[in-house]
């Protein structure tokens, strides 16, 4: 079962399972219960739902980020522990929020959370996903970065302005982004269905400072990437959600890769260019 099957993520991960002959029940997290009871019978479940992470920070907003990655899967477990045909393993997603922001430090995946609010929400996500070990499932938790995909997330939104040659770095640049291309961020979570549990990093290999994202995007697209957009602009816009585009963390990948996962795109240029093809 893919719960939040319906977003840019869960769309790519239900095709890519009916591609290699496994059969797939799409569900949400909005009644919890529902979608304990249509769990039955299912192998793994995979849950993907969470509200929107990129968009202005409120008092409302910070409340559905926290309750649809806490309250929602909390209420989902707690419903599942009373079924008879529970699933074999619980994959979650998480976030490299998980980390909290720095410039300097290099996070791997036994680093220790940050303490902004998008770290604490990363947490509780976790240990909620921790709670299935109760019930006999296995659980892994995929902490997630930039995912790059043309039909969706960030890029598409960035394609459009870089296109016209109005891109550039946001604030001074020097911001890391924790990328991945959701080829990657869809093999990880095949990857962990298969068998891998614990925390994986699902990040490639090689994250870059924001200034060096907006150049090779300028480079694969043939446009200039040289306009700045003001760190205040995007605090203007998102509030306190700002702290997504305007800082960043330095994430490896170092235990996905110690479980065997080879990177189809672990090159930001060539991934930009797959997907522009």
């Amino acid at each position: 079962m893919v719960l939040g099957a319906s977003g840019f993520i869960g769309q790519r991960l239900c095709a890519a399972l009916r591609a290699r002959g496994d059969t797939v029940v799409e569900s949400s997290l909005r009644d919890p219960e529902a979608a304990a009871a249509a769990s039955a019978g299912s192998d793994v479940v995979v849950n993907l739902a969470g509200a929107p992470v990129a968009v202005r920070w409120t008092l409302a907003t910070k409340e559905a980020l926290r309750t649809s990655r806490v309250d929602l899967p909390r209420r989902y477990l707690a419903a599942l522990a009373g079924t008879d045909e529970r699933p074999k393993a619980y994959v979650s997603a998480s976030a490299v929020g998980y980390y909290g922001t720095s410039r300097s430090a290099t996070f791997v995946e036994t680093s220790p959370p940050g303490d902004d609010f998008l770290a604490s929400v990363c947490v509780a996500w976790e240990a909620e996903a921790d709670t299935a070990a109760a019930l006999g499932m296995r659980v892994a938790k995929l902490r997630t970065g930039l995912v790059l995909g043309s039909e969706g997330g960030a890029l598409a939104q960035l394609f459009p302005v870089f296109r016209l040659g109005l891109g550039g770095p946001v604030g001074d640049g020097g911001q890391w982004y924790s990328w991945i291309h959701a080829d990657d961020q869809i093999g990880i979570t095949l990857h962990a269905i298969d068998g891998t549990d614990g925390v994986l990093n699902a990040v490639a290999p090689t994250p870059v400072t924001n200034r060096e994202f907006s150049r090779t995007l300028g480079r694969v697209l043939h446009r200039p990437a040289f306009l700045p957009t003001p760190a205040f602009a995007t605090k203007l816009l998102m509030g306190e959600g700002a702290i997504i585009v305007n800082e960043g963390q330095r994430v490896l990948p170092q235990r996905t890769l110690a479980t065997g996962y080879i990177f189809r795109h672990p090159d930001l240029a060539e991934a930009l260019s797959s997907l522009l093809a």
